[in-house]
């Protein structure tokens, strides 16, 4: 069942991202309750079937990327929930929800890797589009932690950020070559959240037009 669901989350259904992720963490071990819960995302599937990744070219909103964290949410190894999506003509194209590599000490540490994560994946669509002839001026990256924010605009060194792994720092060069735009957005309006926590049926439904 979880095998199916990620098919289908992999492929066209960022909205259960969030659910059959944590659902796939019980693979190895599952439970009468994780078959519930996994045979209530079919239902929620069954019922919204008619869903669909719309994209709208007169909207005249281009390429845009939302991201966010949830720190420590992994209760056996304590590490943060990264969850990120890229969206182009006013529907989402790529998104990720995955347990970040290490353990963030703080939510603006787990907030900034995942602003670097998000990076990474935007360099390389503009990459992409730049060999096909489409020429982007920077990518705007959308993320609601200021504190995250403001070290990737910033190449200081301070006691808060010395011990983040040398790679996450990336994301400086792409805002110092004016490949990407960092911007905060309120976490209440970060779409982004739908990726990193089981949200309430009111804010669920507000994020998820969002994604197409």
């Amino acid at each position: 069942v979880v095998g199916s669901l990620l098919y289908l989350m992999l492929g066209t259904r960022p909205d259960i991202a969030f659910a059959v992720t944590q659902l796939s963490r019980q693979a190895s071990n599952p439970t009468a309750e994780h078959l519930n819960k996994a045979l209530y995302v079919c239902r929620y599937l069954k019922g919204t079937r008619d869903y669909v990744l719309q994209f709208d070219g007169k909207s005249n909103i281009g390429f845009i990327a939302y991201t966010d964290s949830d720190w420590g949410t992994d209760p056996s190894t304590r590490r943060s929930t990264t969850g990120y999506t890229l969206n182009m003509a006013n529907a989402s194209f790529s998104w990720v929800c995955r347990t970040q590599k290490t353990i963030a000490t703080s939510s603006t540490e787990a907030e900034y890797m995942a602003l670097s994560d998000c990076s990474q994946q935007v360099y390389w669509i503009k990459q992409i589009l730049k060999e096909i002839g489409i020429l982007l001026g920077p990518i705007p990256i959308c993320g609601d932690n200021q504190g995250s924010i403001f070290m990737g605009n910033n190449p200081v060194t301070e006691k808060r950020s010395k011990h983040i792994d040398i790679r996450y720092h990336k994301i400086r060069e792409y805002v110092a070559n004016k490949d990407i735009e960092l911007l905060f957005i309120e976490g209440a309006k970060n779409p982004a959240d739908l990726l990193t926590k089981n949200l309430g049926h009111v804010k669920f439904e507000l994020f998820r037009p969002h994604y197409g």
